[in-house]
Parts: structure tokens; sequence; C-alpha cells
């Protein structure tokens, strides 16, 4: 099977909510013009940033039911969902469910409580879940400082080649550069690497990713673009200067709570996503006040996405 490696940005959208907490499939069409609007290119929905953890398997299966229904057609824009990753079974039944909905591809991420011991277990849970669709690419996520597996994907993909046709590539969102360039070169690059730290972009822009995965590219992906722009042009210094600009809007993350000031972000931007839901905590409307006025100061508005 030949998978094609994908390049830009591809946004991890938020799950929009009403305010009772039930998930607002009716905003879905809105949020995807959105991002065809600012030059995303995809759609990595239900995961970390789409409270995919939080969601019960319907409410998975009909956020992705929404993506695939309104990005019908659009060959140009990848959607994939997160299948999770503690009941293979469950990841097994929404993979077969993406297939028929739509989606480009899936990915699945560690089992995060009974956890597999070594990179061989792993490369069996993919396996596993790669081979009940096998027509579809299939990626790993990952991401140890939520999953607390932290297996290097080296060793990961030293297991699974040759054994999983329908392996794309990883989602790789941790700081480990000797471990990310190992695995871009792997097999003569065989496997698709997706960038998934907005604050490190540059960094791995620099070992060879051409496509990555972030919350922030939901709404501030000209940032991104031009950044991408002004390395591919060798100008390093504007290149260092935007990256930074990313890690002090990334900043006010942390200063706010961490993943729902994200939705913060969202209202700024005028797509509405709601609040997360517990056991996150979101901002009071203090706080939103307070992060409104440190948004400006850092000329959010010359930067975001419209």
């Amino acid at each position: 099977m030949t998978i094609k490696h994908l390049s830009g940005l591809i946004a991890a959208p938020f799950t929009p909510m009403h305010a009772d907490g039930s998930v607002n499939l009716s905003l879905i069409p809105t949020y995807y013009a959105f991002l065809k609007r600012n030059g995303v290119k995809g759609a990595f929905i239900v995961g970390s940033t789409g409270e995919g953890v939080s969601l019960s398997l319907e409410e998975k299966k009909a956020v992705i039911e929404a993506w695939g229904a309104c990005t019908k057609g659009d060959m140009d824009f990848k959607v994939m969902p997160l299948l999770g990753g503690t009941s293979l079974t469950d990841c097994m039944e929404l993979a077969r469910y993406a297939r028929s909905t739509n989606m480009y591809a899936v990915a699945f991420t560690a089992p995060f409580y009974f956890k597999p011991a070594n990179a061989k277990t792993l490369a069996e849970c993919c396996a596993a879940i790669a081979q009940s669709v096998p027509d579809m690419p299939f990626y790993y996520y990952h991401i140890p400082v939520l999953t607390g597996v932290d297996i290097p994907m080296y060793n990961l993909l030293q297991e699974i080649h040759g054994n999983v046709p329908n392996f794309a590539g990883i989602k790789y969102t941790h700081e480990d550069f000797m471990d990310f360039q190992s695995c871009f070169n792997f097999s003569d690059r065989q496997y698709d690497m997706l960038w998934g730290r907005d604050e490190n972009m540059l960094s791995a822009l620099a070992v060879g990713a051409t496509g990555a995965v972030g919350s922030t590219f939901n709404y501030a992906a000209p940032l991104y673009y031009e950044l991408m722009g002004a390395f591919n042009d060798n100008d390093l210094e504007k290149a260092r200067v935007l990256q930074q600009q990313s890690i002090d809007m990334i900043r006010l993350l942390g200063k706010y709570g961490g993943i729902a000031t994200g939705k913060a972000y969202m209202k700024l931007v005028g797509v509405d996503c709601g609040e997360f839901r517990l056991p996150v905590n979101n901002m009071s409307a203090e706080q939103f006040a307070r992060f409104r006025t440190d948004v400006a100061a850092l000329g959010f508005d010359q930067f975001r996405s419209r």
C-alpha cells in the first residue's frame, strides 16, 4: 500500500459543546469552512484537543459523521479521528465506523491504564487495529506526556516495519529530536512523520518535517505558514522571531489553566466552541477578561486566523 506523506498544517480541532456540555454538531460545517479559509490541510479530530477521552463511543461516532458529511468530496482536506487507546475492541469498532464515513485515515495512541511494556507489545496493538481497516492509512499518535508510555518510536518502527502494510506513520508529540529524526530517516524516509509540538516547529523543520498537527493551528494558522515560508526561504532570523511569537502565545495556555485556554482563543476568532468537560477547568469571566488583555498585548490580531 502506497501512502502519500502529508504536508502543511493539520489542525487538531476542539469538539464544539453547547452550554449544557452536550456536543454541538451544528458548528462543525462552519468550523471546517473556517479552517479551509485559513489554508489548513486537514483535521485530526477527537484527539487530545478534541476531548476524545471525555466523549462516549456514540458521541465520537457522531462527531466523525459530522466531519465526514461536511468534507465529503474534498479530497484536499484530510480528516482522521483518534480512535482512543484503552479498549482495542472499541478502537476497532470506531475504525470501521470511520471507514464508512469518509475519513482519510485513523490514528491510535497507546493504552494508558494497562500500558504496553515494550515496543513489541505496542506494535501488536497497532497491528490488531490496523488490520481491521486494511485499506485505510493508520497512524500511531505518540504523546507520552499524557499516556505515560515513553517507548522510543524508532523501536516501534523496527517492530512494525514490513508487518503492517497500512501503517502510514506517526503523529509525534514529544521533544525527543534524536528519536524523531531517526524515525524520519527510517527505511529511506518511508513513514510520514507529522510533528505535534507547535512551540518547537522550527526545530522540527530543521530536521526535515513538512507536515504538522497542532491545536494552535486552529486560531493562528497564518503565523505558522509565515514561519514555514521564512524557513524555506532560508530567512532563519525571521523564522526565529515568528517561532517566539508562537511560544509567547502558547505560554498563555499555561498561565490560564492549560488546554481549555484554546477554546478561549477560539472565541476571540469568532468560532465559539463552548467549554471543556470535567475534569478540565475552564476560565472564569474575570480570567477571560485578563486573558483578552494579554492576547491583545501579543499583537494576536496581526497573525490570527480569520
